[in-house]
C-alpha cells in the first residue's frame, strides 16, 4: 500500500520569513472519524488502498506522506477591530499543497501541536470544533458557496484542556485553495517589508487571480469575490461569527468555522458568538465589515504602487465597488429564493425579511416552505408574491431543506464524546444533500430546549 499525493509546494518556495517549517506533534492513539474519499479522488490522492489505521496515522501527523514540506505559516489581523502584529498557525500546519491540473490545494492539518505562533496555546483541538467545522464546510461546498473543504478527521487518543476541563482530542484535515488571508498582506505591509509584500502579490495573482495586472487588479478580483461570498452568506442565514481579517482568505472562500450557525429565527442582528458582546459580527453587518476588511488589504497594498497618493485614491473607488456587486448578487439570489428571476424587485424580499423579524419565523423552513407551496401567512406580501408568477422549480433549487443547525450538531458532538460517531455520519449524509427530502428532526426548528443561543471558537 502506497499512499500518494501529487504535492508541489509553491508556497514553501516563498522567503523563510514567510513561515517556520516544522512537523506535527505526534498523539498517542489515533483513530480516524471520517475520510472524504470523493475529495481525495478529486484532489489526485491515491490512498494505495490503505486501511483505516494507516489514514489516521496520516491525518493526525503520526506519518508524513511523502512530498509533504510541513510548514506553520505567519500572519497578522485586526482582531474584533483591534490590530495584532503577528498571529499566525497556532494550532495549525500546512502539509503542502496538490496540483490538480492548474489548480493548487493547501492540504492542512488542524490541531496538530504547538507552533511559534501559538500564543502559550497548547496547538491542539478538541473533538467538538473539529466536527463542527467538517459538518458546516461539507455543507458549504454541498450548497455552492465557496469554502475550505473537510479530507479526514480524527480522534488522537488524548485529552487537550480546556475552561470545561479535559476533552478528547482530534485533528481535523482542512484543503483550501489556499490559507493565505487579509492578514497576510498586513503583517508584511506593517514591517515595512515591501519585498515580501511583492512576493506575495505575485504568488497570489499567479495562483488565483492569474488574469489580474498588478496590485489593483489584484484588490478588484478580491473585492468582487468577497462582496459575491458574503450575498451567499446572507442568503442562507448564515454568520462566520468572527470575520477578523486573519479570518478572511484572499481567495475568497469561507475559511475558519469557529463561532459559525446558520439562523433559525430569523433576525438582522442575530449574534452566537460568545466573544461578540458588541454584535460587531452579527448577521445584518457582515458585508459592511467585509468592506472594512477590503479597505486593510486596500491599505496594506499601497506601498507597491509608485505613486501612493494616486494609490489611495484609486484603490478607494475599487474597494467602494464592493456595494454594487454585492447588492447585485443579494438581488440575484434572494430572486431565485423566491421564484423569480435576476431583475426582480428586491423590495419584495427585504419587506419578507422584515416580517419575518417581526414575526419571529425560521429562516430555513420559511423559504423552502414557500418554495414548496405552503401558507407561510403574510397574506398581502403573498398575494404581492403571486402575481410575479414565481416558479416554484427555481425556488426549490436555491432553498434547501436541511442545514447542520446548531442543536443538530450540538447532539452530533455531545455522542461524539461518548465514542458514538453514528449521528455524525448520518448528519453528514444530509447535509450534503441539502435540497433532498429528509425527516422532520432533520428539517424543524429546534424546539425550546434544544435551541443553542451561543456559540465558541474552540481554542
Amino acid at each position: 500500500m502506497t499512499f500518494h499525493a501529487p504535492f508541489d509546494n509553491s508556497y514553501a518556495r516563498l522567503p523563510d520569513r514567510f513561515f517556520t517549517r516544522q512537523g506535527p506533534t505526534p498523539v498517542a492513539a489515533p483513530s480516524l472519524i471520517a475520510f472524504n474519499a470523493d475529495l481525495a479522488r478529486d484532489l489526485g490522492i491515491d490512498t494505495g488502498g490503505a486501511d483505516a489505521a494507516t489514514l489516521a496515522a496520516l491525518f493526525s501527523g503520526n506519518a508524513i506522506p511523502e512530498g509533504a514540506a510541513p510548514l506553520a505559516q505567519v500572519y497578522g489581523g485586526h482582531q474584533f477591530g483591534n490590530w495584532n502584529p503577528q498571529l499566525g498557525d497556532g494550532r495549525a500546519l500546512l502539509l503542502g499543497e496538490v496540483k490538480t491540473g492548474t489548480q493548487r490545494f493547501d492540504i492542512q492539518l488542524k490541531g496538530s501541536g504547538p507552533t511559534p505562533y501559538s500564543r502559550m496555546g497548547d496547538g491542539r483541538a478538541w473533538l467538538g470544533p473539529v466536527l463542527r467545522e467538517y459538518l458546516m464546510s461539507e455543507a458549504m461546498a454541498a450548497l455552492g458557496v465557496p469554502t475550505t473543504r473537510a479530507l479526514a478527521a480524527v480522534t488522537t487518543g488524548e485529552e487537550v484542556l480546556r475552561e470545561t476541563g479535559p476533552l478528547p482530542g482530534a485533528v481535523l484535515t482542512r484543503v483550501a485553495a489556499s490559507h493565505i488571508r487579509v492578514g497576510t498582506f498586513q503583517y508584511f505591509a506593517a514591517r515595512g517589508d515591501r519585498e515580501a509584500l511583492a512576493a506575495l502579490a505575485d504568488h497570489v495573482i499567479t495562483r488565483h487571480y492569474p488574469e489580474a495586472d498588478g496590485p489593483a487588479d489584484l484588490l478588484r478580483a478580491v473585492t468582487e469575490a468577497q462582496a459575491r461570498l458574503i450575498a451567499k452568506w446572507m442568503s442562507l442565514g448564515f454568520i462566520h461569527g468572527v470575520m477578523n481579517t486573519d479570518n478572511m482568505a484572499i481567495s475568497g472562500e469561507t475559511i475558519d468555522y469557529g463561532p459559525c450557525a446558520f439562523m433559525d429565527i430569523y433576525h438582522p442582528g442575530k449574534v452566537f458568538s460568545s466573544i461578540d458582546r458588541g454584535g460587531r459580527y452579527a448577521y445584518g453587518n457582515q458585508p459592511q465589515i467585509a468592506l472594512w476588511n477590503l479597505a486593510q488589504l486596500a491599505s496594506s497594498l499601497v506601498p507597491l504602487m509608485p505613486d501612493q497618493d494616486a494609490a489611495v485614491e484609486e484603490f478607494t473607488t475599487i474597494i467602494n465597488t464592493f456595494g454594487d456587486v454585492y447588492q447585485a448578487e443579494w438581488t440575484r439570489l434572494f430572486a431565485a429564493k423566491l421564484g423569480l428571476g435576476p431583475d426582480a424587485d428586491p423590495d419584495l424580499a427585504m419587506r419578507l425579511l422584515t416580517w419575518m423579524a417581526e414575526e419571529q419565523r425560521d429562516f430555513t423552513t420559511t423559504f423552502r416552505a414557500l418554495a414548496e407551496g405552503e401558507d407561510i401567512g403574510a397574506e398581502d406580501w403573498r398575494a404581492e408574491w403571486h402575481e410575479q408568477t414565481p416558479d416554484l422549480a427555481i425556488a426549490r433549487v436555491a432553498n434547501p431543506v436541511v442545514v447542520p443547525r446548531l442543536h443538530l450538531i450540538e447532539g452530533v458532538i455531545t455522542a461524539g464524546v461518548q465514542g458514538d460517531f453514528g449521528p455524525f455520519h448520518d448528519l453528514l449524509a444530509r447535509i450534503t444533500a441539502p435540497f433532498e427530502d429528509a425527516p422532520e428532526a432533520y428539517r424543524r426548528p429546534p424546539q425550546p430546549e434544544e435551541e443553542v443561543t451561543r456559540t465558541f471558537c474552540g481554542t
